[in-house]
């Protein structure tokens, strides 16, 4: 067997940093002072925090007297564990055998995730190249991780907190790593550190040589389960991680979101987990929702909404994201905050299971087809989904009212079309419910029909003739609706070689008798 360990020492201070609106880089969160005060004493601190003389241990009261200006906040162990949970996620990826490691200290949360990948090797060609892959897959969480591996899952925890991990193949390289490593990295190890050190015993190596009921009476049976099981002397199940059907991540701000553009930070974060949580059942969404709660007056009468939902619906369903923060900024940019926000959730509940794209040489018509629909999802979160339609067909024989603008949906893609003009909105033509388009007639048609002078009963286009090259084509329809239609289409051909629409009215326009018959120009073809 082989583990991996992916080892989170600064779990506690990322989680809080991330309700951090200000944290929109690391680099600004890395500058900026910040510490976990757990029973009104330091428990955790960065090294902007650190280089100003905050440690753990120092009361709240110290750590403010020497630096001011320092960011406290309160260690929360549930936040923690939801914080590390997409990092299971991203893993499960790569192999169904995921469980996590809890921290030494009692009363925390699990910082460490373990991997076993012996079956997953052939699969990725080898251990070098699954690393790589997994460090590329938990990189948007944005956690520092340290990665080690060993033959058995406790020796990879241990291992993964020694600086730098070391890199274990087999047991013998495993057990020879953890002979020199510190034997406070052993949970009872930590308990018992400052008897251990006080008799010489600092190494895990120095307990070995040590009769096992001594250890045992003064240290408990713990010390000796947890050697033999990162020795690989006693089994050592796990259970493995199931990730929940429907996903849902919440996350408290540290102070009040007065903007979208604050909300958003906090956003990306979640749509971060919402990916590692999509790639570990191989699954793409179709849509989500962001849930702004808000803060409330706590006065009567007071009407505020206590949340506001923002639903981003999907043209096709998809995992990267990138596109979908870009859905996510085009929509916020259109919402007016009721109140301030104070936490803010991701909620995913319609996906889909489907094989993951292939990488392609050369571009096909579905890797084409994908740009046009991510073209559509952002003219509907900017513009409204009311507002990009697609064309319909429409049973009537005149061109002008056999299509339709409709609401766009899936499996869409962008046509060309003047038919309806419209400036305010996209028009869009489905390529499975779309009638097909007849070769004699144009796809962009005239709003309204242009007159066309003549020469001799010869239809002229900018003062020069045009030639007719086909037709007619007879279109009597319209008793029904009181706009009868009785017209004579030909294709034209202009002197530069264009190819144009045009009819010749068989009617008169005007109850008057005025303009009887004539030709119009009623479309061109691209």
């Amino acid at each position: 067997m082989l583990w991996v360990a992916l080892h989170l020492p600064l779990l506690s201070l990322e989680s809080f940093a991330a309700t951090l609106l200000d944290a929109d880089s690391s680099e600004a969160s890395a500058a900026q002072a910040i510490a976990l005060v757990d029973e009104h004493r330091i428990s955790a601190a960065n090294a902007a925090a650190e280089a100003q003389g905050v440690k753990p241990g120092l009361k709240r009261a110290t750590a403010l007297a020497l630096a001011p200006r320092i960011i406290l906040g309160q260690a929360d162990p549930a936040r923690d564990a939801e914080a590390i949970l997409p990092l299971a996620h991203a893993a499960l990826a790569f192999t169904p055998q995921v469980s996590l490691q809890r921290a030494c200290e009692p009363g925390t949360a699990a910082d460490t995730v373990l991997l076993e990948v012996q079956a997953s090797l052939r699969y990725f060609g080898g251990i070098d190249p699954l690393l790589q892959r997994l460090e590329q897959a938990i990189a948007p969480l944005g956690h520092a991780v340290r990665i080690a591996t060993a033959a058995t899952a406790q020796g990879a925890a241990v291992l993964a907190r020694v600086e730098p991990p070391p890199c274990c193949l087999n047991l013998a390289s495993t057990r020879q790593a953890l002979v020199a490593a510190p034997v406070w990295l052993l949970g009872p190890g930590r308990e018992h550190w400052e008897a251990l050190q006080g008799m010489g015993l600092r190494q895990v190596g120095d307990l070995l040589g040590l009769p096992r009921a001594g250890l045992a009476r003064r240290f408990g049976e713990s010390l000796l389960a947890e050697i033999d099981a990162a020795f690989g002397r006693r089994p050592d199940p796990r259970e493995a991680i199931v990730p929940a059907r429907l996903f849902e991540s919440r996350l408290e701000l540290f102070a009040r979101a007065d903007s979208t553009e604050q909300v958003l930070h906090g956003a990306s974060i979640l749509l971060a987990r919402l990916v590692a949580w999509l790639a570990a059942q191989h699954s793409f969404v179709r849509r989500f929702r962001l849930l702004m709660h808000h803060e409330t007056r706590w006065q009567q009468g007071d009407r505020t909404p206590r949340a506001t939902a923002l639903e981003i619906p999907l043209a096709e369903p998809s995992r990267d994201s990138a596109h979908l923060l870009v859905l996510l900024r085009e929509r916020l940019a259109q919402v007016k905050l009721p109140a301030p926000t104070l936490e803010i959730a991701l909620q995913a509940e319609d996906i889909v299971k489907r094989a993951a794209p292939n990488s392609e040489l050369f571009p096909t018509r579905q890797s084409e087809n994908e740009g046009l629909t991510r073209l559509i999802e952002r003219l509907q979160a900017r513009l409204g989904a009311d507002q990009v339609q697609r064309l319909a067909a429409v049973e009537d024989h005149r061109p002008e009212r056999a299509s339709w603008g409709q609401r766009a949906d899936a499996g869409v893609r962008l046509a060309r079309s003047m038919s309806r003009g419209a400036r305010r909105s996209a028009h869009v033509v489905d390529s499975e419910k779309a009638p097909p388009m007849s070769s004699s007639r144009p796809v962009w048609l005239q709003p309204v029909a242009e007159p066309l002078a003549e020469l001799r009963s010869r239809p002229l286009l900018d003062g020069r003739p045009l030639s007719l090259l086909s037709g007619p084509e007879r279109i009597e329809a319209g008793w029904w609706d009181a706009e009868l239609a009785e017209r004579d289409y030909f294709i034209a051909e202009a002197t530069d070689g264009a190819l144009v629409w045009i009819y010749r009215a068989r009617l008169p326009l005007s109850a008057a008798g005025a303009n009887e018959g004539g030709w119009f120009l009623h479309g061109r073809f691209g």
